[in-house]
């Protein structure tokens, strides 16, 4: 294998690497480190030796993950405010031609489904991604993890059913959520309250994570009226020299709102029988630096 072809190999599969560490992370500048660090062994490694390229990758970015997750956790335990997973950039919608491959894709890496799984150990973790998004054989799971199968199917079951538990039961057409997104978007800028809590739901919840650098409730909101009096209060400020854009972020339309040339948050509305029940704002300025954001808005 020359190392034109090994760059080829590894290219080819580097959205399935990349997936897998930031389902593992969520965090988009861990997982890009992790698949950095992937393609350091992997352009070692004598290609005579591997015989399924893909897999080898794969395990080796779990394992990777695995230890990055280790060291990450430590980081959160100081952090301020309700946390949230970086946001990440998809394209199911261009790239997924099959509507339940995609809605799959879409809800494992969904806000809501990687909160709970910061709750998981790192092996429960990564036989829940491993299995959950891309579907991978008890078998196959437990080579990459250097596990017997039994075992793995033993993390796997004590994960769907903490998965299960916990996480909301959101619907998740992304019609629906971008129509029910601008609406929020034209009610909040309108600043009529009346507006704004007809869309929401009577137990609507709202995270905002800033991680202390910016401003946003340092904790969970609960109820329409907190809820609609919070996000009104905001829109009556304003956002200096605002301009919005919407992009699939996490399997779903999201609203970015630039300040200037700086993005100054992401909002992502989870909705049931047509009102919000969710409103996730993502305002730490360290996790919106990823976002591949090119200014040009779609809506003033």
């Amino acid at each position: 294998m020359t190392t034109d072809t090994a760059t080829e190999v590894f290219e080819e599969h580097r959205p399935v690497l990349m997936g897998v560490a930031y389902r593992m992370l969520g965090r988009v500048a861990d997982a890009e480190d992790v698949v950095q660090e992937t393609w350091l062994r992997w352009s070692g490694t004598d290609p005579s030796d591997v015989r399924a390229p893909r897999g080898y990758l794969v395990r080796i970015t779990t394992r990777l993950a695995i230890d990055r997750l280790r060291h990450v956790r430590s980081r959160n335990e100081a952090y301020v405010g309700p946390w949230l997973p970086e946001p990440y950039v998809t394209d199911f919608a261009d790239t997924v031609p099959d509507a339940a491959e995609r809605a799959v894709l879409a809800d494992s890496v969904s806000l809501a489904v990687l909160v709970v799984l910061e709750s998981l150990s790192p092996l429960e973790r990564a036989v829940f991604v491993l299995r959950e998004a891309f579907g991978y054989p008890y078998a196959d799971i437990a080579a990459v993890l250097d596990r017997n199968e039994p075992a793995v199917r033993q993390l796997a079951g004590r994960a769907r059913k903490h998965v299960d538990e916990r996480r909301p039961r959101y619907e998740v057409d992304p019609a629906e959520r971008r129509e029910m997104t601008e609406k929020f978007l034209a009610a909040a800028a309108g600043g009529d309250l009346e507006d704004l809590m007809a869309l929401l739901a009577p137990d609507v919840r709202l995270v905002g994570d800033s991680g202390g650098l910016a401003q946003a409730p340092v904790r969970v909101l609960e109820s329409a009226d907190k809820v609609g009096r919070f996000l009104h209060g905001v829109a009556r400020k304003g956002v200096p020299d605002a301009t919005f854009r919407f992009m699939e972020i996490n399997g779903g339309p999201a609203l970015v709102t630039l300040s200037g040339d700086k993005v100054d948050n992401v909002l992502q509305l989870d909705v049931v029988d047509g009102r919000v029940q969710c409103v996730y704002i993502l305002r730490n300025p360290r996790k919106l630096l990823s976002l591949p954001v090119d200014h040009r808005p779609s809506r003033d």
